[in-house]
């Protein structure tokens, strides 16, 4: 079991790897502590190519320094040479006597550290602040298992399910509590994407904004997906990322070559077309409802066709979160079960929209 002094460096390791970039490595940290429980060394993976976590903490310290010492790591040590060695070895050279790391390595290549460190006769406990480390890498880790980004589908609707009065008119259905979450949300993602129909309906920004309009720090890459052409002047030209056009009908196709690009995390705004594409095939890991106190009738559903025959065949969801934002609610959903991966490529214009911009 880890100590105090184990769990206390776990936090801090897990402060060091929030310091890494994002992309198509995890963020890792590391401290290396004395028999006493002093820190000797920290670091922290720094992007892909570089020395991993252990080996930077491990580089700070003289010969024989680490020797008898507990390495405490966010993520199991690895087991395999890339561009880099294998940390298990590494920390076996060393002379690491102990090793705590809260998560295991979800991948067939680097995982089995935690085994080589036991064979070589080292003590390996596993699991303190797992949560927290798994948040942090709950991307990258989701990447793995995959092969594609964390899907987030977002929209808004009234309290009877409509994203639009009749007239086609939806901004905005929410308050100024809900697109303020809207924005911190959109600047924490990689890539925001939208059909083109809900481009060429309602032009939106598809950037992250402060109250006062300005810029946030963070913005995401937009993504179009749609056969129809974007206008030379539409605002997500403008858009601070360069824009990524998608011609295909095919979500996984996107997904996938996204994924290639580094990109970890989507936001899917695009109305309830290109919405239920995503729920329809399967590719929401995440659903972010925000529901207005207003009533609209009418046939503009904030959901249509999701692949759901019969009651039998729902789509479960398990419920995370509700909090209130001003007049209005956030509900954060997640499957209940993994739904079906589907190989068919399907339409993916939005044709009508909730408030994107």
């Amino acid at each position: 079991m880890a100590s105090a002094v184990e769990i206390d460096a776990m936090r801090r390791a897990l402060e060091l790897a929030r310091r890494g970039p994002r992309g198509l490595n995890p963020q890792v940290g590391a401290v290396i502590l004395s028999p006493a429980g002093d820190i000797l060394a920290e670091g922290y993976h720094r992007g892909a190519g570089t020395a991993h976590a252990e080996v930077v903490a491990l580089s700070q310290l003289s010969p024989d320094a680490a020797r008898g010492a507990t390495a405490v790591v966010t993520l199991e040590p690895c087991n395999h040479t890339g561009r880099t060695g294998p940390c298990a070895l590494a920390l076996i050279e060393a002379g690491i006597a102990r090793v705590v790391y809260a998560l295991d390595d979800p991948t067939d290549t680097a995982a089995g550290g935690a085994d080589r460190l036991r064979a070589a006769g080292v003590d390996v406990e596993q699991g303190p602040e797992a949560d927290a480390a798994e948040e942090l890498v709950q991307d990258w880790t989701a990447l793995q298992r995959t092969g594609r980004p964390h899907v987030t589908v977002k929209w808004a609707q009234s309290l009877d399910g409509r994203a639009a009065a009749d007239d086609g008119t939806s901004q905005w259905i929410t308050g100024p509590s809900a697109r303020r979450d809207v924005h911190a949300r959109r600047a924490q993602t990689d890539a925001i994407v939208a059909g083109t129909g809900t481009v060429r309906s309602d032009d939106p920004a598809l950037t992250a904004r402060a109250d006062d309009g300005s810029l946030l720090e963070g913005q995401p890459v937009p993504v179009i997906i749609g056969e129809s052409e974007t206008a030379s002047d539409a605002a997500v030209r403008r858009h601070p990322r360069d824009p990524l056009f998608y011609s295909t009908h095919d979500l996984h196709a996107v997904l996938g070559d996204l994924a290639e690009q580094g990109v970890q995390r989507v936001f899917v705004e695009g109305g309830p077309t290109l919405a239920s594409a995503f729920v329809r095939e399967g590719l929401a890991d995440e659903l972010l409802v925000y529901i207005a106190p207003v009533l609209l009738g009418g046939s503009r559903l904030a959901l249509g066709d999701v692949g759901v025959p019969s009651i039998d065949a729902a789509k479960r969801m398990s419920v995370a979160s509700v909090t209130s934002l001003g007049d209005d609610l956030l509900i954060v959903a997640r499957p209940a079960v993994p739904g079906p991966r589907s190989p068919e490529t399907v339409s993916a214009t939005a044709g009508e929209n909730e408030g994107v911009a």
